[in-house]
């Protein structure tokens, strides 16, 4: 199996784990020598009620004996879709009403991209430097990593850069403007919060030059941050809502939120105007469905402002200079990337999944399932401090 990983399956870097899956139940993963792994990363925040999380399974299984697809995104009425559309609507802001579907969360950003495009009839993109967004062109172009697009230029034109948390350059938001697209929390940075009112003074400075705000709700979205969404905690609404990973409950989802005035565009004057096969799958949005009823119906987003605390209370070395982030999104930041190169592969011969951030070299990425447990917590965090005392000495 390993020999034909590398052979067959296209990787993303020269040393992947390589870690061979046998199964996954709650917070852990299990190997094929049947050793388990809890689960400090949940599919790069992806898997929010854990592995295999019963009342997302059984609604797999209920669509499954129904229809899997029959028709391209948009044409007929499929109940799993409506029904997710019209939850999130009911928790969202009146203004962010009616949401497109998607396979992805990176399809998603090129979605809301093209919309305020479409919306405002501009072209200039401002975008955040070290921000990521996805792998797409579009959403490779706005990603604020020069080393990561630099081999795959030329990308899409008329994108600037300003810096996250820092006012002043608020000004390079003008009337030529369509959109500024900003993480609510930068995740490949750092998991960099906004501070001193940050998003609520680009929200006005969008406003008064007419420019749409799009929020990359990718990663602190689903109840991860103790709100549904990242934004509630900053008073601050965007015009287009983008969303994924922890969605899908551990399948593949991506989601582009706004007024039905603006996402009516997308129907005529090109139709089709944006288009694709198998978003708002069935499966996937029944798997949603149930994801988010358990998310909203629960107490999972005030516990998760519970564990945070225990996390810090627990996680504590001198190899540790911060814990970055907010909920269940956590970065631990070590004195060096060599440390954290060593804690995140011992930790794992140890029994605990920890990762990396994209262009943070210090960080060890902190975001277990919503439904991990206070015991789950306090036994990995032991382990992340046995290792780092082991370094240490």
């Amino acid at each position: 199996m390993t020999s034909d990983f590398f052979k067959y399956q296209a990787q993303t870097t020269p040393h992947p784990l390589a870690m061979t899956i046998s199964h996954a139940e709650g917070s852990y993963i299990y190997d094929t020598n049947q050793k388990g792994y809890l689960d400090f990363v949940a599919g790069v925040s992806a898997c929010s009620l854990g592995h295999r999380h019963p009342k997302v399974v059984e609604a797999i299984k209920n669509q499954l004996d129904k229809y899997l697809h029959v028709m391209v995104y948009g044409e007929y009425i499929q109940e799993p879709a409506v029904e997710l559309t019209k939850l999130l609507a009911s928790h969202l802001p009146k203004q962010l009403e009616k949401t497109y579907l998607t396979n992805s969360g990176t399809e998603a950003i090129d979605g809301a991209l093209k919309l305020a495009r479409r919306v405002t009839g501009r072209s200039e993109i401002i975008a955040a430097h070290h921000a990521y967004h996805g792998n797409t062109m579009g959403a490779l172009s706005v990603m604020g990593f020069e080393e990561r697009k630099r081999a795959f230029r030329p990308l899409i034109p008329d994108v600037r850069f300003i810096t996250f948390n820092r006012q002043e350059d608020l000004s390079h938001i003008t009337t030529k403007t369509a959109a500024v697209i900003l993480e609510t929390i930068q995740g490949g940075a750092g998991f960099i919060e906004p501070k001193d009112g940050y998003l609520e003074k680009v929200r006005a400075q969008c406003d008064a030059v007419g420019a749409l705000l799009i929020l990359d709700e990718i990663q602190p979205g689903i109840g991860r941050t103790g709100k549904l969404f990242g934004f509630e905690h900053y008073n601050c609404t965007p015009d287009i809502l983008v969303t994924g990973k922890g969605l899908g409950g551990g399948m593949p989802i991506g989601a582009f939120t706004s007024s039905s005035e603006y996402m009516d565009l997308l129907q005529d004057n090109p139709k089709l105007g944006h288009i694709t096969t198998f978003g708002g799958h069935p499966v996937i949005a029944a798997a949603a469905l149930a994801t988010l009823k358990e998310i909203t119906e629960s107490h999972l987003m005030s516990q998760t402002l519970e564990k945070e605390a225990l996390i810090r209370q627990h996680l504590k070395h001198h190899l540790i200079t911060e814990i970055r982030g907010r909920g269940l999104m956590l970065a631990a930041i070590m004195q060096s990337a060599d440390i954290t190169n060593e804690v995140v592969l011992r930790c794992k011969d140890d029994g605990l999944i920890l990762f990396w951030l994209l262009f943070e070299p210090k960080a060890i990425r902190i975001s277990p399932p919503l439904t991990i447990s206070n015991d789950e917590i306090i036994k990995g965090c032991m382990i992340i401090t046995h290792v780092l005392d082991s370094i240490s000495s």
